[in-house]
């Protein structure tokens, strides 16, 4: 008898198989701060442990951290180890934090990447300030990874976005379809 991908996922569900998200972080405006010393923001340690234990996620993950940049710093090398490290990774959920202002770019280098469910997300305003899209990003990139088939996918703003689709509004701060 041959499974589809959805039965197979059916499954899982009913016998309670808890399905494990790789999380790599690149930086970006998720996880800048405010440096007094420098009189600017800047990139600083990865947010992403403390948004899951406040959210009191139940899913099973392992956090690595890829880079500490701004997307606009991203490079070609940066993507190239993106992709290698995604790639190699035995996890079939990949969940990326990046800077939204290159993320299309780095979602479309991952497209050539088979049998993963690949989510990149971010925030328009750093996870340090109060009034901020990250925890809300992140627990629609969570949920889409355990529901989406494989691809590519860029999760903000309350949607699911085809990278090949979408482009970031600078003067709505938000994705939209193109």
């Amino acid at each position: 008898m041959i499974l589809s991908y959805f039965s197979i996922k059916r499954l899982c569900i009913k016998v309670g198989v808890i399905m494990k998200i790789k999380i790599f972080t690149t930086g970006g405006s998720i996880d800048k701060y405010y440096s007094t010393q420098v009189s600017d923001f800047i990139v600083g340690d990865p947010q992403m442990a403390q948004i899951l234990e406040d959210g009191n996620i139940t899913v099973e993950y392992e956090i690595e951290s890829l880079a500490q940049k701004d997307s606009l710093d991203i490079t070609k090398e940066d993507r190239q180890r993106i992709l290698e490290r995604v790639n190699a990774d035995p996890n079939h959920r990949i969940l990326i934090t990046h800077g939204t202002d290159t993320m299309i770019e780095t979602a479309k280098s991952l497209s050539t990447i088979p049998d993963k469910v690949i989510v990149l997300t971010g925030a328009m305003q750093p996870a340090a300030f109060k009034r901020t899209d990250a925890a809300f990003n992140i627990g629609g990139a969570i949920i889409a990874l355990q529901t989406l088939p494989e691809g590519v996918y860029i999760v903000m703003n309350g949607r699911i976005y085809d990278p090949l689709k979408t482009h970031k509004n600078l003067n709505l701060d938000r994705f939209e379809d193109t």
